[in-house]
């Protein structure tokens, strides 16, 4: 059964047209210290599960792209790393606090940008919508995947 997932991502540290440019359209994606978006990447997201890739903390957040999961978790290195702005003291090598996963790029789309999903009846309770929600990481229902992909950025 395929799963559906929303991720976000600063564009200056990883725009979907980074994503596409790098060697086979993968990124590690890593950085993220919620407990809750890494217990999704660890114990819910598989290879092959469809991802939006959305742009955030910028002038126009919203989805860029289409993006799948390309590899299942390993440790985030960038936590180890005291030169990285993710880097985490408390956390050990012989027991990781922090996981990554590859996403793959598929395609750019045109920017929905946040407005516009907001507008969106059918859309009204996806997560990243919800007031307050500040997750990375958020599962998408399968209607609304289909009515993003399908209608929306086709």
């Amino acid at each position: 059964m395929s799963r559906y997932w929303l991720m976000k991502s600063e564009p200056d540290e990883c725009s979907i047209d980074d994503a596409l440019a790098a060697p086979d359209a993968t990124v590690a994606w890593t950085g993220v210290r919620s407990y809750q978006a890494r217990n999704f990447m660890r114990d819910a997201m598989q290879v092959g599960d469809g991802v939006l890739f959305y742009h955030s903390s910028c002038a126009e957040p919203g989805i860029a792209g289409i993006a799948r999961v390309a590899s299942g978790t390993r440790p985030d290195p960038t936590q180890f790393d005291p030169a990285s702005p993710y880097h985490d003291a408390a956390s050990k090598p012989e027991a990781p606090r922090w996981l990554l996963l590859d996403i793959q790029a598929l395609r750019k789309t045109r920017l929905l940008a946040l407005p516009e999903l907001r507008a969106t009846p059918a859309l009204a309770d996806m997560l990243v919508l919800r007031k307050g929600n500040r997750l990375s990481i958020t599962p998408v229902d399968a209607a609304h995947w289909h009515l993003i992909v399908d209608q929306m950025l086709a």
